[in-house]
């Protein structure tokens, strides 16, 4: 039987460099969707809606395709804070993580050839924030300048030096794609991953 096509519906560098760690061939899609959260809609919500919406944006224009969607945010007592887009944004979102603990929640949506939904699921992130001044925040934005990641936290960079401690039964969701669930939901599209 033949594998069909993989689609990540992401333009995030971190999703693509994520994914080739299972050593599959896949192409990256812009998905043309609206981003934001609707009126009451918590977190958790938020991002199972908008990795299904990117999913299906691409399906829907390449049905012999496996599409794989996903979308992240930090939920901070059940406040979504996503990419924060510049310094002033990313410095408010860190001065109300300072000292507390988040949740970080990434989501991920397969849909299969056909226009099938795969399955959704999500992988939370659960982290403990150090005390942080002010400067050593302006350090770190001006450093890593991580104004399109969710919470404003670059772990690929010097973001986990803002963690005490973490808590996640898979890894890779800190970085935008949950593998753990990923593998699984792409096996179910008819991929080989093992």
């Amino acid at each position: 039987m033949t594998e069909p096509p993989l689609i990540l519906a992401s333009t995030s560098p971190y999703r693509a460099q994520l994914l080739g760690q299972l050593d599959l061939a896949f192409e990256t899609v812009a998905p043309e969707v609206d981003e934001h959260h609707l009126d009451g809609e918590d977190p958790s919500a938020m991002v199972s809606r908008l990795a299904r919406a990117k999913a299906a944006a691409v399906a829907a224009e390449r049905p012999e395709a496996a599409v794989l969607g996903s979308d992240q945010c930090l939920d901070l007592d059940g406040t979504i804070r996503g990419k924060p887009g510049g310094f002033d944004a990313a410095f408010a979102q860190l001065q109300a993580a300072s000292g507390r603990t988040a949740i970080l929640r990434t989501s991920v949506c397969v849909i299969g050839p056909g226009g099938q939904e795969i399955g959704r699921e999500e992988a939370p992130f659960t982290i403990v924030f150090r005390e942080l001044s002010n400067s050593q925040i302006r350090h770190y934005l001006e450093h890593d300048r991580p104004f399109d990641c969710a919470g404003s936290l670059r772990a690929e960079g010097r973001g986990l030096a803002l963690m005490r401690r973490t808590e996640s039964t898979d890894p890779s969701a800190l970085k935008g794609l949950p593998l753990i669930a990923t593998a699984r939901l792409l096996e179910a599209a008819g991929l080989t991953i093992l």
